[in-house]
């Protein structure tokens, strides 16, 4: 597959270089993803870091899944323009519970670590908190964008919420992150991760952002907001929501959500190919399934794991008796 679909839709790879040193380690990266479960949907909006994770997972790393039970006590100030409430601690004990169930749609569960940052950051104590503070300023944190726009503005900023980049941080360590995946929004928490591990006498991990998906109405997709597409509700519901996407939109819909893409280069990894076009459930399951005969390019058996790309092209590929994709000639 290589480093081209590992950094599809990348907006930015931080710091340059840095991922291609990690790969050459030799071993399965970790890489880490972290959302405040403040809604029971994982939006498509979600779905497009999860992409990365998954590519990642092709490859054979492991997805580190940070579900932010503890975090989301506080609330992500990222692109907030007033203090987010906080929420009932037996709503976000509900969402989390479902976070991983809807997530999976997408990323391999069988190479996933699910970790509760609760886990840590719960035993957290003042000393630890100080020594945490020191690797940064005030005056830093106020840089970023809605901070300092809620600064200028005279409108309230608590203190727990500047800890927040921090606490993020803290989950890299406690993971010992190799990589971060997150949406352009996180980037200020991604950088201070690796601030804050570098503190911390680890290898600092590399930050790999991409871009944020519009809704409908044309502002940032979010659960909070109710203005989302979640990756599992009444398939009606989907499609009334995604026939409000206004046209302006749409190029940017088959960029991030539609366009799956295949593995780059010669030939294509076929576990990976079921899974992305015809919905096998995981890579794990799309080995067995080719294993067991499960799998034909033109009505013959395939029991290769890599198959040539001028193979595929013009070519019916059936998984099972009912899943069919036919490709285009070349």
């Amino acid at each position: 597959m290589g480093i081209a679909e590992l950094t599809r839709n990348a907006v930015d790879v931080l710091p340059e270089g840095a991922l291609e040193e990690k790969l050459k380690l030799g071993r399965p990266l970790r890489v880490k993803l972290g959302i405040d479960v403040t809604a029971p949907h994982v939006t498509l909006g979600n779905g497009i870091p999860l992409q990365r994770m998954r590519a990642f997972q092709d490859e054979g790393h492991l997805g580190v899944l940070i579900v932010g039970d503890y975090t989301t006590r506080i609330g992500d100030p990222s692109g907030r323009s007033a203090t987010r409430p906080m929420l009932d601690p037996e709503e976000i004990d509900r969402n989390a519970q479902r976070y991983f169930e809807h997530a999976s749609t997408i990323i391999d569960p069988e190479r996933t670590e699910v970790r509760f940052n609760s886990e840590w950051l719960s035993k957290v104590d003042f000393a630890e908190i100080l020594r945490l503070t020191r690797v940064t300023t005030v005056a830093r944190i106020l840089e970023r964008d809605d901070f300092a726009k809620r600064f200028a503005a005279n409108a309230p900023i608590s203190l727990s919420e500047l800890l927040y980049p921090l606490m993020q941080a803290y989950d890299s360590v406690a993971v010992e992150a190799d990589v971060e995946l997150g949406g352009t929004d996180q980037t200020y928490n991604l950088l201070m991760g690796r601030d804050v591990m570098q503190a911390y006498g680890l290898d600092p991990q590399v930050a790999l952002t991409v871009e944020l998906l519009l809704s409908f109405d044309g502002t940032l997709m979010s659960a909070s907001r109710g203005n989302y597409i979640a990756l599992k509700e009444d398939p009606n519901e989907q499609f009334g929501k995604a026939m409000r996407v206004p046209d302006e939109l749409l190029p940017q819909y088959y960029r991030l959500v539609m366009e799956r893409g295949e593995p780059a280069g010669d030939p294509i990894h076929l576990p990976a190919l079921l899974v992305d076009r015809l919905g096998v459930g995981s890579t794990s399951e799309a080995r067995r399934l080719i294993e067991q005969g499960g799998v034909r390019l033109d009505g013959e058996v395939v029991k290769e794991l890599d198959v040539p790309r001028a193979r595929l092209e013009g070519a019916t590929l059936q998984a099972g008796k009912r899943r069919f994709v036919r490709f285009r000639p070349a």
